[in-house]
């Protein structure tokens, strides 16, 4: 696939995005609900390592390239590695998949009732690097915690102003202000977001698209005019904390909103799952993500 190909795929494609972009934080817990204890490395190096098996061994999995995953997110080391001998990319485009990359680096203490993105100094070097590698686009996480205009304004105008960078650097950018699916004022808040999305899309230039990552939201169907604005080339849902049952029947309420779950594809995974087995897990997910995804 080349690039246009790509943005084709994600436009249109009936299918969802997988979340294979646990960082450093995240790892230890992605390893144990793995079946993959604490002590079972010495190092960061080896902790990498033992997750990017886990995430070969999705990638090379037969139902992995059946057509029902049209994109993945990558983290930057997964991004470097290589599946099936060949780079990580290559391999995910051969098989169909269009590679993303987790270009945020975490988040800032709590403030007005979101977390910000740290600083990300360096973000153009490394937008260039994934574009040689055949990446196609990005994604960056904040959080908002509680439907504070203020905190939620800041939020999405960091979104939009990272969003420019990574335009410029040639990829396509996926904005995901996160909002807490456990905060009581969600559905007030969410209207919030709503309202400041839509006013920076307009600002955006004639030909700049971009992709947003959103809670499935407490109101079901809030987020249709977002999926039909033009400067949208595809509006996706995290699963938030909910569980795969929990996250594809609210999923399945939101039509034109697809899933890019992370936690909802690997629950069920493990280590000592022998080849059939793992085949038949991560399949029956993918089965069942993907038809909360084209309902």
């Amino acid at each position: 696939m080349n690039f246009d190909d790509m943005r084709a795929r994600i436009a249109t494609g009936e299918g969802f995005i997988t979340a294979l972009d646990q960082s450093g934080g995240s790892t230890p817990k992605a390893l144990k609900g793995y079946g993959i204890e604490d002590g079972a490395w010495r190092s960061e190096d080896e902790m990498f390592g033992l997750i990017h098996q886990m995430r070969q061994r999705i990638i090379e999995s037969p139902c992995f390239g059946n057509g029902k995953v049209i994109g993945a997110i990558l983290f930057e080391k997964t991004m470097d590695g290589e599946s099936g001998g060949k780079p990580v990319p290559a391999r995910l485009a051969e098989r169909g998949v269009v590679p993303l990359l987790k270009v945020d680096k975490g988040l800032e203490d709590e403030a007005n009732g979101v977390q910000l993105m740290k600083p990300m100094p360096g973000l153009e070097a490394l937008c260039e690097r994934a574009r040689a590698l055949g990446v196609f686009g990005t994604k960056m996480r904040s959080v908002i915690k509680s439907a504070n205009r203020e905190g939620i304004e800041a939020i999405v105008a960091q979104q939009f102003e990272e969003g420019r960078r990574i335009l410029s650097a040639g990829l396509v950018p996926m904005l995901e202000p996160e909002y807490d699916i456990h905060a009581a004022d969600r559905a007030e808040g969410e209207r919030i977001l709503l309202e400041s999305i839509t006013r920076h899309l307009d600002t955006l230039g004639p030909d700049q698209q971009v992709m947003l990552k959103l809670s499935i939201p407490a109101e079901a169907g809030i987020y249709a005019p977002l999926i039909a604005h033009p400067k949208v080339l595809r509006v996706v849902a995290l699963s938030g904390g909910y569980s795969t049952e929990e996250a594809c029947e609210k999923l399945a309420q939101n039509p034109g909103m697809i899933a890019s779950f992370s936690r909802g594809l690997l629950q069920d995974l493990r280590h000592q799952q022998s080849d059939d087995e793992f085949d038949g897990t991560l399949g029956r997910a993918i089965d069942q993500i993907h038809a909360a995804s084209v309902t």
